[in-house]
């Protein structure tokens, strides 16, 4: 019997993360997310407005390539702006989502 009792009985691990939390933490982290992607876009939208009413020089400028290319780079500047901190509008994105899902800040 004492080698029996020389044996360590399992315990459970009480300082890890449990599978609670674990969703919660990826709650967050898709909220996060999506809060950045929302502020994104209303700052794409928003720098497109800014620039719509730019002329373009004679040479060397307009047409159809540049028009796209425009968009596209207002979008990645949108992104980038968001994921650098923005305007404020994810945090706030962020806070009301997290109420809806009965989450504390």
């Amino acid at each position: 019997m004492s080698a029996l009792s020389s044996i360590a009985t399992p315990t459970i691990d009480t300082v890890g993360p449990t599978a609670a939390s674990t969703a919660e933490l990826l709650k967050r982290g898709k909220i996060k997310e999506t809060a950045e992607k929302f502020e994104a876009s209303f700052l794409s939208i928003m720098m497109q407005s800014m620039t719509a009413g730019m002329k373009t020089p004679e040479i060397g400028g307009g047409g159809a390539g540049e028009d796209m290319f425009k968009s596209l780079l207002t979008e990645e500047m949108a992104k980038h702006v968001a994921k650098a901190g923005g305007i404020g509008v994810a945090a706030s994105v962020q806070k009301e989502m997290l109420k809806m899902q009965g989450l504390k800040e």
